[in-house]
């Protein structure tokens, strides 16, 4: 069959009935792009601690309302932000879990790509547990013994920094489990891996003499404060906080770093270490004195508010009293709900953003 045109002049009329039907398809996809590319489903990626509780939003969207459940992808916070500044169009998706706030660096890279509007929602909180077996004694870590059990380097007999020489636990403190440190944790990629550097290493490496001495400069020490030992006492287990969940139950030995809400579904047999003599309880991370708790977000991007059905509706959903209240459906799966103000704040910030544009 012949073409019914010349891709390099104009349109001429068809040529034939069957020439006539491949035409009329051909100007019904270049004059209507988006009734022909729309998603049917909102897609969500990011965050692995964040992923249970879009999740059961989703779920709940797709009963409750006419729309088509929400696609989520756990990816770890930086691969789905990643993602999600990659650019605008139905091939990206619509929104990011995070287990901590955007970086400057990934701002840029989403205005580099022509995501300029981004909305950022805190959905509640969340506490990093030091977790382990039930098989084993529960056990009152200092942030200072954590972080001479994980770090790349330490101070030495002479005050210089060496390379981690601990390989059981007993040699940091007496006290402590004459056991290999095996301690199971998030990669780069996790926001929870961010948090527990900033929140646990970097707090316990801020008064070390001999990071002070070696890192004069306050954000090369901060870099080298962040780093985890690379010897095989820090096993890095990817974006799934239940593969590390599994993990413990079948190396009792071991200890493993993940949100909260893992350690809620799982406590019958795993233990919460305490942190600074301070037990990882909801109420702990809700009242700030767990010393472990972070922020929990999600990035939703503006201009992809019409390019999947309900993307108004279920953000309104997501912080909604019924979902993320003090009574919510999210604080029985173990989120840590926001002060009533905050949410407050945030259902206005969601209307103001999302709200049909007249």
């Amino acid at each position: 069959m012949k073409p019914c045109f010349n891709v390099s002049t104009a349109i001429p009329g068809p040529r034939s009935g069957s020439c006539s039907v491949f035409l009329v398809a051909a100007l019904a996809v270049f004059f209507l792009p988006s009734a022909v590319q729309a998603r049917d489903n909102i897609h969500i990626v990011g965050s692995s601690t964040v992923y249970p509780f879009t999740t059961v939003v989703a779920e709940e969207f797709g009963k409750t309302t006419g729309f088509s459940a929400p696609i989520v992808e756990s990816t770890g916070t930086g691969g789905g932000i990643k993602l999600l500044c990659g650019g605008v169009g139905e091939s990206f998706p619509d929104m990011a879990n995070a287990s901590r706030a955007i970086k400057e660096s990934e701002l840029k890279l989403c205005a580099d790509n022509g995501v300029k509007d981004v909305t950022e929602i805190k959905i509640g909180y969340d506490g990093i547990i030091i977790a382990n077996s039930k098989e084993k004694e529960l056990y009152d870590l200092s942030k200072q013994q954590i972080f001479s059990a994980l770090a790349k380097q330490v101070p030495g007999k002479d005050g210089k920094l060496v390379n981690n020489p601990y390989k059981m636990w007993s040699e940091i403190d007496p006290a402590l489990p004459a056991v290999k440190i095996e301690v199971y944790g998030p990669p780069t990629t996790s926001g929870t891996r961010d948090a527990f550097v900033e929140l646990v290493m970097e707090k316990a490496c801020a008064g070390e003499e001999a990071f002070k001495a070696a890192w004069p400069e306050e954000e090369m020490r901060k870099k080298n404060c962040h780093l985890m030992r690379e010897d095989g006492h820090y096993i890095e287990s990817g974006e799934n906080d239940n593969l590390i969940v599994q993990k413990l139950r079948s190396n009792p030995q071991a200890f493993g770093i993940f949100g909260y809400s893992f350690l809620e579904q799982n406590l019958d047999t795993l233990n919460g270490n305490l942190v600074d003599g301070v037990e990882p309880t909801f109420e702990a991370i809700a009242d700030g004195s767990y010393p472990v708790a972070r922020p929990l977000f999600i990035y939703a991007k503006n201009k992809h508010v019409d390019f999947a059905p309900g993307i108004r509706e279920f953000l309104k959903e997501l912080v909604s009293d019924k979902a993320a209240g003090m009574d919510g459906y999210l604080a029985v799966k173990g989120l840590i709900p926001l002060p009533e103000e905050e949410l407050q704040e945030m259902q206005k910030r969601v209307s103001d953003a999302f709200s049909v544009k007249k």
